[in-house]
């Protein structure tokens, strides 16, 4: 008997943040930015693309001719479809995320690419430690605030469970200068990522609450002129649904060449002394 993973985000609420976002999207242009030079990179023509997303108004024009698909818990990708699958900036709202990529990979056909985008590592460290100390202060306990943020080896983890091949995953980190905390929350409310958790409380948090957290912010993470440091960090995710045509590592022992001679040095055997220690 199998069991659904607990809900993440509230979906209604989630939705309708992402219906108020607008204006600055700095994170998702450099998304933008990063993932063109990935595809540059890659070298191929896609004829069959698919864009996985909350925001469709900001990855329509991302490439030509792309089919856009709600990031819903069972995603609307037709079976080897496709020839490139996107997740774009929302796989950290996941109640599943292999969950997502399996379906990306079933979406694929041989050797296509899975790419994958999203906000994780330190992204808001600042701000999660601000809020969490000064909720602490004010209320005596802790209250989630800020969705959990996925660290890149256990993302490099998921594409392999998830059946891609050849699977990469690296970061491209980014830390932005606020002049006041407020225009950190508009930034936020912008991108459309406000509080959307299912388990967040839904009775009224006290404005000392946000004063303290705005103290704590400037006591610790202000740099000389005032400027208050804050962190995203940007996961990027690749993997190749599996194909004959790709390379696979050689059988272990099956070497015809020393390493020692590619490396023009001598090989020496170990002294007698030394002794391997026992697993027991």
């Amino acid at each position: 008997m199998t069991h659904s993973p607990p809900e993440l985000a509230d979906r209604a609420a989630l939705v309708r943040n992402r219906a108020r976002a607008g204006g600055e999207n700095f994170l998702h242009t450099l998304a933008h930015e990063e993932l063109a030079l990935r595809l540059a990179e890659v070298n191929r023509q896609f004829t069959s693309p698919a864009i996985v997303t909350g925001h469709p108004q900001l990855w329509a024009d991302f490439l030509a001719g792309a089919e856009l698909v709600p990031d819903d818990a069972v995603l609307a990708l037709e079976a080897g479809a496709h020839d490139l699958v996107i997740h774009a900036m929302a796989l950290h709202w996941a109640a599943d995320p292999v969950g997502q990529m399996v379906q990306a990979r079933r979406a694929l056909r041989p050797d296509g690419l899975f790419l994958a985008v999203l906000p994780g590592g330190q992204t808001l460290a600042e701000l999660r430690a601000c809020l969490a100390q000064a909720e602490a202060d004010i209320s005596g306990g802790l209250s989630p605030r800020v969705v959990p943020m996925a660290e890149i080896r256990d993302l490099g983890g998921l594409l392999q469970r998830a059946g891609l091949a050849m699977p990469v995953a690296d970061t491209v980190s980014q830390q932005v200068a606020y002049q006041r905390i407020e225009t950190l929350y508009a930034d936020l409310r912008a991108m459309g990522e406000r509080n959307a958790l299912a388990a967040r409380r839904r009775s009224f948090t006290p404005r000392t609450v946000f004063a303290r957290a705005a103290e704590l912010y400037a006591a610790h993470y202000a740099d000389e002129a005032g400027r208050l440091r804050a962190s995203f960090d940007l996961l990027f995710l690749t993997g190749w649904a599996p194909d004959t045509s790709q390379p696979r590592p050689l059988r272990p022992g099956s070497a015809t060449a020393r390493l020692a001679d590619a490396l023009g040095t001598q090989e020496s055997p170990l002294p007698d002394q030394i002794k391997i220690p026992s697993k027991d």
